[in-house]
This record gives C-alpha cells, sequence and structure tokens, in this order.
C-alpha cells in the first residue's frame, strides 16, 4: 500500500475542512427557509427559527398550493424551462455541428463571429428597442428566442462534435443518408452526454429567469415564478388571492412564512432533477473539455 507524507495528509486534511464548511455554508441558509417554512408566525417572527422548525403546521404550504397565481406562474416557468431548454438545444447543434466539421468552408469566420458575442454584449436599451421592433415584449417569447444560444455553449458542443471520428461521417455519407439524417441517426445518439449536460446549463437558466421578465414582461399573468417570488419578498403585505380569500388572515400575520414555502417550491424541482443527470453532466463536461 502506498504511504502519504505527512504534508499530504496535513493538506487532504485541510481540504476535507474547507469543502466541509463551504458545503454548510451553501447548505444551512437553504434549512433555515425549508425550516421557516414549516414553522408558525409567532416562531418566526421572534425570532426562534434557526434550523429546525418550531411549533410545526403545514398552513403556510396549504396558502402557497391554494393560490392560483402562484401556480400560473409555476406553470409558466415549466413551460418555459421545457420549450426554452428545447430550442437552445436544437439550435446550439445546429450551428456547433458544421462549423466542427473540416470541409465546411469560412467555419472560422463564423467561430470568430461567436467569440465575439462572448467579449462584447449588446446593452440593455438597444435590446429592449430591438425585443419592442419585434413585437416580442409582453409574451413568452421575448424569454426563449433572444438566448436560444450561448456561445459558451456553443463552444463547449463543438468541441465534443470534433471528437467523432470523420470516419463515421463519411460512412453515413456514402451509405446516402442525408446530413439531417446523419445528425439525427448518427451524431445526435453519441452525443448524449453533451447534450444532458448543457441542458442542466440551459434548464437552469430558463427555471431563474428573471432579468429577462422584468424587463420584457408586464404582464403579470405572463410573470414566471422568479418574478412573482420578488413580488412577495419585496412586499410588507401579501396581497390575497380571491381563490385563497379563506387564508387572508394568515397572509397578514405571517407573510414570511408563506414566501419560505414559496422559496422551497419555486427551488426544489430543479435541485430533485439534478442527481438524476449529473452521471451524463459530469462526463458531458469532460469530453467537451478535452479539445476546442
Amino acid at each position: 500500500m502506498k504511504k502519504y507524507g505527512i504534508g499530504y495528509r496535513l493538506f487532504s486534511g485541510a481540504n476535507l475542512l474547507f469543502l466541509t464548511v463551504l458545503a454548510l455554508m451553501m447548505f444551512l441558509p437553504f434549512l433555515n427557509v425549508l425550516a421557516q417554512s414549516f414553522s408558525s408566525s409567532e416562531a418566526i417572527v421572534s425570532g426562534k427559527v434557526v434550523f429546525m422548525p418550531v411549533e410545526f403546521t403545514w398552513i403556510n404550504y396549504q396558502y402557497v398550493f391554494s393560490d392560483a397565481s402562484i401556480w400560473r406562474s409555476f406553470g409558466i416557468t415549466v413551460y418555459i424551462t421545457v420549450a426554452g431548454t428545447l430550442i437552445n438545444l436544437i439550435a446550439t447543434a445546429s450551428l456547433a455541428y458544421p462549423l466542427s466539421r473540416q470541409e465546411y468552408v469560412g467555419r472560422k469566420y463564423l467561430v470568430l463571429f461567436v467569440l465575439i458575442t462572448m467579449v462584447f454584449t449588446a446593452p440593455l436599451i438597444p435590446n429592449f428597442i430591438l425585443m419592442k421592433a419585434l413585437s416580442l415584449t409582453n409574451s413568452l417569447w421575448a424569454l426563449l428566442l433572444p438566448g436560444a444560444i450561448s456561445a459558451f455553449n456553443f463552444f463547449v458542443m463543438r468541441a465534443f462534435f470534433m471528437q467523432i471520428p470523420g470516419e463515421i461521417i463519411d460512412s453515413g455519407r456514402m451509405d446516402g443518408c442525408s446530413e439531417l439524417g446523419m445528425i439525427w441517426s448518427i451524431v445526435l445518439p453519441l452525443s448524449k452526454p453533451v447534450m444532458a449536460s448543457l441542458g442542466i446549463f440551459y434548464a437552469v437558466n430558463h427555471w431563474n429567469t428573471y432579468m429577462a421578465a422584468l424587463y420584457y414582461v408586464n404582464k403579470p399573468s405572463l410573470w414566471p415564478l422568479q418574478v412573482k417570488l420578488r413580488q412577495l419578498i419585496e412586499a410588507d403585505d401579501i396581497n390575497i388571492d380571491p381563490s385563497v380569500s379563506q387564508f387572508s388572515s394568515l397572509a397578514h400575520s405571517n407573510p414570511e412564512g408563506i414566501k419560505m414555502a414559496t422559496i422551497i417550491i419555486a427551488t426544489l424541482p430543479i435541485v430533485l432533477i439534478y442527481p438524476f443527470l449529473q452521471k451524463h453532466f459530469v462526463k458531458g463536461m469532460m469530453i467537451g473539455s478535452v479539445k476546442s
């Protein structure tokens, strides 16, 4: 068995301690929010809640689950996440694949143009004028189309495509397969790891959509969950939705508990989905980072 010196053991111990403290710094605030979401208004106001619920209650979640406006925002966020991620993956793959093949003329100049967008981004006002000119404001398209391709994700996917042997592509062409058919039957099945990893990036970005919705969407009926959450957190009191009028006293006496329950509901889905895709995420990022 290989023995390590005292210096290595000290470094490993210090590294483990640092990572443990870092993990606790990230996890404990979430645990505090979770505890408050299950606590009574008196316990929250008096500051008794730390990491365990005090005077355990389900009433905050009953309010959230009964509020039609919150569920409408939740549904909009789910739609944006699913539709936006599909648009992102299709658009990114459509650009990354041809620019990864040596036979396409002028690909270096196009790659340079994409690289420029990583360094220089358009300011807010020109973006808003463009969205307004295209009649995309106050519509969900303003949250789906402008960021259809991320330059960083494009380079990761392009690096992955460049590692696919050219002989496989050539054999597909010799068998009479069209370019679209070859992408569908050969390239995409080989690209599941990078698709999963970039899909997580895109999905998390869409799930947390906030600034774009704040700038381009003024209709409360089209607000995603993060904007609705901001409205709840900034309000000293909670406006009562007609569908939950039976909780009017709760909304006035315990708005903090309702806010914390909404935060948990907004965070939990994406947290629960990640572990199922973690294997593909790590594999895709490692493969895509080998060659650029």
